[in-house]
C-alpha cells in the first residue's frame, strides 16, 4: 500500500484519511463525526486495509480480507434521505472506470455485465435462463439463481442534537479477495462473493486486463462516484417541489440499462410482524421512490421498499 502522501490530491481535498484496520470505517467516522473530532459541515473519507467487524445490511458481518476496498464516504445533507439514493450510488459506481472496462469485454463475450442489483449491491446473476415465463411447477419455482455479489452499499444517517447533519456512504468492494460467506454473513440468501479479479480471469486471455487499478486508484475512482451520486440526488431534491422531472427521467432511464434484476422472475420474501410473506413475478424496474416494481401473473404491479430476492426458474 502507498504511503498516504502518494494518494491523489483530489482525496486530499475529500479529507481523506487511510487507517491499516478498522473496527468499521462507517462506525468509526459516525463515531467522530458524532464526537467533534470531523466537522460536520465538511466531507471527509476514510479507507481502511481491513475491518474487524465490518458491517452490511439488516445488522449482518461484512468480511473484510486484505486486497479489497473498505471506504466510507461522509457528506452533509439538507434533505431527507430516500430509497433512491442507494440506487443512485450504484448507478455511478457502475460507471467507476474499471467496472466500464471490465462490461465492455464481458458483452463482447456474450456474458452477463456487472450491474446494480436493487436495493443495495453491485454485481450479476450468472446467466440469463432467469428470463423465462411463469411455470406451474411448483418445484420449479423452488430452483434459484446465485447472485455474484461484487459490492454492497452501506448507507447510514448522521445526527446531531437530534437533527440530521449528513449521511455516510459505506462501500466493500471485492477487488482481490472474494470471502467465503457464513450464515451470518449471508443469512441464507442466495448469492455468492465475486471479486474484480474473479471476473477478470473469466474472460480470455487476450481480453484481460494486464494487471486491475491498485487500491488508492480505485479509492479516487470510487470517491469520485459517490461525490457524483451525491450531487444528483441533490438535483433530484431541488427539482421535486418545481414539478419537473428531467434529473429523475434521466437517472430512471440510466438505471434501467444497468439494472441487474430487470425481467428476471423473482420471489419477494417479506416480514409483516414476524410473519413471512411471499410474492412471486417478473422485475419490472422501480418507481419515482426507488421501490422495486414486481408484475404478478396476474398482471398486478407491486410496489416494494423491502424484501429479501432470490431469483427463481
Amino acid at each position: 500500500m502507498p504511503p498516504l502522501t502518494s494518494f491523489s490530491t483530489y482525496l486530499s481535498e475529500l479529507n481523506h484519511r487511510h487507517v491499516a484496520s478498522s473496527a468499521s470505517t462507517n462506525s468509526e467516522l459516525i463515531e467522530a463525526l458524532q464526537n467533534g473530532a470531523l466537522d460536520v459541515a465538511t466531507v471527509h473519507v476514510l479507507t481502511a486495509e481491513t475491518q474487524s467487524a465490518g458491517r452490511g445490511q439488516h445488522g449482518r458481518s461484512w468480511q473484510s480480507p486484505r486486497g479489497n476496498v473498505y471506504l466510507s464516504l461522509y457528506h452533509p445533507v439538507h434533505m431527507p434521505i430516500s430509497g433512491l439514493l442507494s440506487l443512485i450510488i450504484g448507478l455511478e459506481l457502475a460507471k467507476m472506470p474499471v467496472i466500464q472496462t471490465l462490461n465492455e469485454q464481458l458483452q463482447a463475450q456474450g456474458l452477463t455485465p456487472i450491474g446494480v442489483k436493487w436495493a443495495n449491491d453491485l454485481g450479476f446473476y450468472p446467466t440469463q435462463e432467469a428470463h423465462l415465463v411463469p411455470s406451474d411447477n411448483a418445484a420449479a419455482n423452488q430452483r434459484t439463481l446465485p447472485f455474484n455479489k461484487l459490492a454492497g452499499i452501506l448507507i447510514e444517517p448522521v445526527t446531531k442534537a437530534g437533527r440530521l447533519v449528513g449521511v455516510v456512504l459505506g462501500i466493500g468492494l471485492n477487488v482481490q479477495a472474494a470471502p467465503k460467506l457464513t450464515t451470518q454473513t449471508s443469512e441464507g440468501m442466495s448469492y455468492q462473493a465475486i471479486s474484480l479479479q474473479d471476473i477478470n480471469e473469466r474472460l480470455p486471455l487476450e481480453s484481460r486486463s494486464a494487471s486491475l487499478p491498485d487500491l488508492p486508484m480505485l479509492y479516487q475512482q470510487m470517491s469520485k462516484a459517490l461525490m457524483a451520486a451525491m450531487t444528483r440526488f441533490e438535483h433530484l431534491g431541488i427539482e421535486q417541489p418545481t414539478g419537473h422531472t428531467y434529473y429523475l427521467d434521466s437517472f430512471l432511464e440510466q438505471f434501467a440499462m444497468m439494472d441487474a434484476l430487470s425481467g428476471l422472475r423473482l420471489r419477494v420474501t417479506q416480514d409483516y410482524n414476524n410473519e413471512e410473506k411471499v410474492i412471486t413475478g417478473i422485475a419490472c424496474g422501480v418507481d419515482t421512490h426507488g421501490c422495486l416494481q414486481l408484475r404478478q401473473d396476474s398482471g398486478k404491479i407491486s410496489t416494494l421498499f423491502t424484501g429479501r430476492i432470490d431469483v427463481i426458474y
